[in-house]
């Protein structure tokens, strides 16, 4: 079954890392709602600076924070372009967006949408 994911690598501090969760899990049950197969928010757990990319290195992480790792799969690009613009038009998200509020600094946060090449 090929899929489209959209991926996301953010930097998050570890003190608002609890914010984040419950953030996470609001907008989790959103894309679901709206039809996303899958929403998965991971916490680095080991990851180390490399020598010329890492992780750590791709969200310039400060000594206070942790790299969380996600993706959103959908069942086509179709299917994901259709679902973000639902949930993007959700006011249950709208009042998640405020920069202010986010418990990450979304400047350093980076994303894109990727086509399977492999599934096993």
């Amino acid at each position: 079954m090929a899929r489209y994911v959209d991926g996301f690598v953010v930097p998050v501090p570890k003190d608002k890392l609890p914010a984040y969760r419950r953030m996470a899990q609001k907008a989790g049950k959103i894309w679901r709602e709206h039809g996303a197969l899958e929403y998965i928010e991971c916490v680095a757990d080991d990851v180390k600076p490399g020598k010329s990319t890492s992780f750590p290195q791709s969200v310039k992480l400060q000594e206070d924070e942790v790299v969380v790792f996600s993706w959103i799969a959908y069942s086509s690009r179709k299917q994901r372009d259709a679902i973000n613009a639902k949930v993007m038009a959700d006011p249950r998200l709208k009042s998640m967006m405020d920069p202010k509020a986010m418990p990450f600094d979304a400047q350093r946060m980076f994303f894109g949408g990727f086509k399977t090449l492999v599934e096993l």
